[in-house]
């Protein structure tokens, strides 16, 4: 399947690296204009500069409702439509359950949920405006389905974000408007290669032998995005070498 999406615009969050970084690079091969999205300004235009000249940098934090209003006016100013949003950005703060802190706690929230949430809102209303239809994708994970030790808080917003897709489905299906999830599981990245038995680990415990690469998950992302998956919608796709499936324990 030759995948195109010339002439579409796509906005994805935490993007500065690892599998936001190669979503927007298939994307750019697929033909699409970019805005890319990293709270990291440095990242943030060395990877937009990596991607292709159709793609443009915006750093700031994905979890503002006023800067997510900012990128999709910025995209519409450039590219002239928003039919694309991938809401990648997210953070990952382990700790026991007894006693997580509460300034963790609402760092998770922000960016993981009030950060997907309002960015579906914002770009859904644009693409409203457009009456084209589009595609939301939002980036879950493996937790959202299967307990991982030390993980409740974030687990809790993967979870939260997979049932906010299915309730779209109710709001903006009469819109052409699809909504999905992506949910990987252990995926090689430049964050998960700080733990030096990493490799080794998720190699041992995923069915299909080893880790995900970030290849893996955004050849996932682009076919959601496609109109190939149009009437795909409210799913989550676990994309995991079939971890779910036996879940064996890293510990």
């Amino acid at each position: 399947m030759n995948i195109s999406l010339k002439h579409k615009t796509a906005i994805v969050t935490g993007a500065g690296q690892g599998i936001g970084l190669k979503i927007c690079q298939h994307l750019a091969e697929a033909g699409a204009h970019i805005l890319l999205n990293d709270m990291d300004e440095t990242l943030c235009l060395q990877a937009a500069a990596l991607v292709s000249k159709d793609c443009i940098a915006m750093p700031g934090d994905s979890s503002d409702a006023a800067f997510i209003q900012q990128m999709i006016d910025e995209a519409v100013k450039h590219f002239g439509s928003v039919d694309i949003v991938i809401a990648n950005s997210g953070i990952t703060l382990f700790g026991d359950f007894a006693n997580y802190p509460v300034k963790d706690f609402d760092r998770v929230m922000e960016v993981n949920l009030r950060g997907t949430f309002f960015l579906a809102q914002s770009a859904s209303n644009q693409m409203k405006k457009q009456s084209t239809g589009g595609s939301l994708l939002f980036t879950s994970s493996v937790v959202g389905h299967q307990a991982h030790k030390n993980l409740g808080a974030y687990a809790m917003t993967k979870a939260a974000i997979e049932m906010l897709a299915k309730n779209l489905v109710s709001e903006l299906s009469e819109f052409g408007i699809n909504i999905n999830t992506i949910a990987p599981g252990a995926t090689l990245t430049e964050r998960t290669l700080q733990d030096p038995e990493y490799i080794k680990t998720w190699s041992r415990i995923t069915p299909m032998g080893r880790p995900a690469s970030v290849d893996d998950i955004a050849n996932a992302a682009i076919f959601m995005v496609s109109d190939e998956a149009r009437h795909i919608t409210g799913q989550s796709l676990i994309i995991d070498g079939g971890w779910t499936s036996m879940s064996p324990s890293p510990y």
